[in-house]
């Protein structure tokens, strides 16, 4: 997500920082979420996916993840919005940590630069896939979420 920012580099986002959120939190935005855009696969209609998403909290979409000289990747990442309550309890409940990452991100866009790729990705914070607690069998919005954009994307 660094690269979005230009690297801490855009005029008005000279900073950039990592914040840690509650496992909590981000499962109530999650479960509390509605797909920015219409499905009809998952809507009856665009009026009542309307509704559900002026009265959501949050909103979701799968935005191609990118290597770090910007390509697409094969799969998608989750982008996560918040508003109202859900902006309210990110704010009052949910953030554990804020760090300034500013530095490690002009150092990482440097060694982009630089052609030295394996030194920028070792610098890279780990990720992996975010588990849910839904039982097996069940539908999980987010995987319905998700496959929705791989039909709107394919």
């Amino acid at each position: 997500m660094m690269y979005r920012c230009g690297w801490g580099l855009k005029e008005g986002q000279e900073t950039v920082l990592a914040v840690e959120i509650t496992r909590e939190g981000f499962d109530w935005a999650l479960r509390n979420s509605c797909l920015s855009h219409y499905d009809r696969g998952l809507h009856p209609d665009r009026n009542q996916w309307r509704r559900e998403l002026k009265r959501s909290p949050a909103r979701v979409q799968w935005d191609p993840e990118r290597d770090l000289r910007i390509q697409p990747l094969s799969y998608r990442s989750l982008q996560l919005g918040l508003a109202g309550e859900a902006s309210r309890r990110y704010a009052d409940e949910w953030t554990v940590s804020i760090r300034d990452v500013t530095d490690l991100a002009h150092e990482i866009h440097a060694r982009v630069k630089n052609d030295d790729l394996a030194a920028a990705a070792a610098l890279l914070p780990d990720e992996r896939p975010y588990p849910t607690d839904e039982a097996p069998g069940q539908a999980n919005a987010v995987q319905r979420v998700g496959e929705a954009e791989t039909r709107a994307t394919a």
